[in-house]
């Protein structure tokens, strides 16, 4: 009886190289892994030719029980398929973690351009600001220069206000020194009757007055003509309101001193208050009589 040796196991390389697979880290081992599960199936369904004893005549190949021999290589597809679906799940899941990155990445480079132009729109601002402080300073220091003209007739806080106010006053006006600015009195009273802008007789030789001090003193000085009256309502004639008619007589005083005593309009502008800032109560005859008023307020600038 001739006896029967057993195949050699074909299939104990496939296993150890299978076993070894494992998970792929990376899509560039998973096409060489794909590969080699390609010709493990194709081996395993063409069979072993490695045993010798096929090659000898007349002998016949080892077969043990069918059901043996199936068991193996049947688990072993079922296994590299496994691994194959696993590796194809691996694949997807990198894909779309890739894609997120990318997604990611758009938009921090989205945020990173958008603060570049934010640094830039800023940075224009800063530039901008820095050429109109500039431009302030050298308006500044060119207000400061217009200040010094001609005669020494200079107003200039805590220096020579005092002595120009006292030079003013000399001439029988009432002077008042506000800050950087002096501000000359005049009683509506003295100069307009109530309610109207039209100047009386008197108010020639006052505003002579004043003209003559202000060609002496402060020749070089703008000076604003302000109009005050009381809070008491109108009734009827020319005006509706009370601003109305601080503003006529305004214009009535700077007429006055420009057409009859020939002073240079350019030097004075016109100011309507009306009602606003009362120097007295409006409570009581004398206080009304005090806020209707007209102010020369002389400024450090020259016209």
């Amino acid at each position: 009886m001739t006896q029967r040796v057993p195949p050699p196991d074909c299939f104990t390389n496939q296993r150890r190289t299978a076993a070894g697979v494992g998970d792929v880290a990376n899509l560039r081992r998973f096409g060489r892994s794909a590969a080699f599960l390609a010709g493990c199936l194709i081996a395993l369904s063409v069979g072993c030719t490695g045993n010798p004893y096929l090659n000898s005549p007349g002998a016949t190949a080892w077969q043990g029980s069918p059901g043996n021999a199936l068991d193996p290589s049947t688990s072993q597809i079922a296994e590299l398929n496994r691994r194959v679906r696993l590796l194809d799940d691996n694949n997807r899941q990198l894909h779309t973690q890739l894609a997120q990155s990318e997604q990611q990445a758009q938009v921090y480079r989205d945020e990173l351009n958008l603060v570049k132009q934010q640094l830039a729109d800023t940075a224009n601002k800063l530039d901008s600001a820095m050429l109109a402080a500039n431009e302030a300073t050298q308006k500044y220091q060119g207000l400061q220069a217009s200040t010094q003209v001609r005669g020494g007739a200079t107003l200039k806080a805590n220096t020579n206000l005092q002595r120009l106010a006292g030079q003013l006053s000399s001439g029988g006006l009432n002077v008042v020194p506000d800050g950087e600015t002096l501000r000359i009195l005049l009683p509506g009273d003295q100069l307009f009757q109530p309610g109207s802008a039209t100047l009386e007789a008197s108010a020639a030789p006052i505003l002579d007055a004043v003209a003559a001090q202000i060609r002496t003193v402060v020749p070089n000085q703008k000076i604003a003509i302000e109009g005050y009256t009381d809070n008491s309502p109108l009734y009827g004639g020319r005006f509706s309101s009370n601003h109305q008619l601080a503003a006529a007589q305004a214009t009535s005083v700077l007429d006055m001193l420009t057409r009859r005593s020939g002073l240079p309009e350019p030097q004075f502008f016109t100011v309507a208050q009306g009602t606003n800032h009362p120097r007295a109560d409006n409570g009581s005859p004398q206080g009304r009589a005090t806020n209707r008023r007209i102010e020369l307020v002389i400024y450090p600038q020259a016209f």
